[in-house]
């Protein structure tokens, strides 16, 4: 345990988050779980082994309230931290309501990961790693979504450019249909979901261990030279690049 990292999952209360940080927790690491709801974070935090920060990752004030309580080194980031806002309401009429509903997802998915890393930037060891979640979305489509995923990766890019030479690096992992978590929020209809099977290659959803895995993998010293990608986790439903 001596030589245990520090690890930071955002949204790591259920779903993939919390796959991600089991892992990691099973593996020996000192983990942080961060998250907007008091008590299914504390309550993962509690099956985990691992500390509970609550905060909400798209707003600065919240962000730099939490720095406080954040570990003083960081050697693992997973901002996973987001999902699709349009699930949750419209945003309201005309424009000003597409506007804000757009607006919405990039600041769930792409200012938040960019809040948290730049907050921590300083906080990061030598070699430190960097992982992302992005989606299929950003190369498939999903209006506002998709928009937002696809700038992850290109923002990603900017991140393995600067950290690069202290040896961090920055990934991102970007899943398909993922079965067991919360992200349709009970609006994916069976015969959407038989479609996204179809389309796998292995005829499967993925389970959050499955994109826990590559996300371990791409946090080990083995993936050292391993920087500025996307790894697609999705059963060939997207088949890379």
């Amino acid at each position: 345990m001596g030589n245990s990292r520090e690890v930071v999952v955002t949204g790591g209360g259920t779903g993939i988050g919390y796959a991600v940080a089991a892992a990691f927790a099973e593996a020996g690491e000192r983990v942080t779980v961060t998250g907007r709801r008091e008590q299914v974070l504390t309550e993962a935090a509690a099956l985990l082994g691992a500390r509970a920060v609550v905060f909400d990752a798209a707003d600065p004030a919240a962000v730099e309230a939490a720095l406080a309580e954040l570990p003083d080194r960081v050697d693992v980031l997973v901002n996973n931290a987001g999902g699709n806002t349009d699930f949750l309401d419209d945003g309201g009429e005309g424009l000003a309501g597409f506007a804000a509903a757009f607006e919405r997802n990039l600041r769930s998915n792409v200012v938040s990961a960019a809040l948290v890393t730049h907050a921590l930037r300083d906080r990061l060891a030598d070699d430190a790693r960097i992982v992302t979640i992005g989606s299929i979305a950003a190369h498939t489509g999903a209006g506002s979504y998709g928009a937002a995923k696809a700038a992850v990766e290109a923002w990603n890019v900017s991140v393995a450019q600067e950290l690069g030479p202290r040896g961090i690096t920055a990934n991102v992992v970007a899943p398909g249909l993922v079965g067991e978590t919360e992200f349709f929020r009970g609006k994916l209809g069976d015969r959407r979901r038989e479609r996204l099977i179809a389309n796998t290659m292995n005829k499967r959803p993925g389970t959050p261990e499955d994109v826990a895995a590559v996300v371990t993998f791409l946090a080990s010293p083995a993936a050292g030279h391993v920087t500025g990608q996307v790894v697609h986790v999705n059963g060939g439903a997207h088949p890379g690049g």
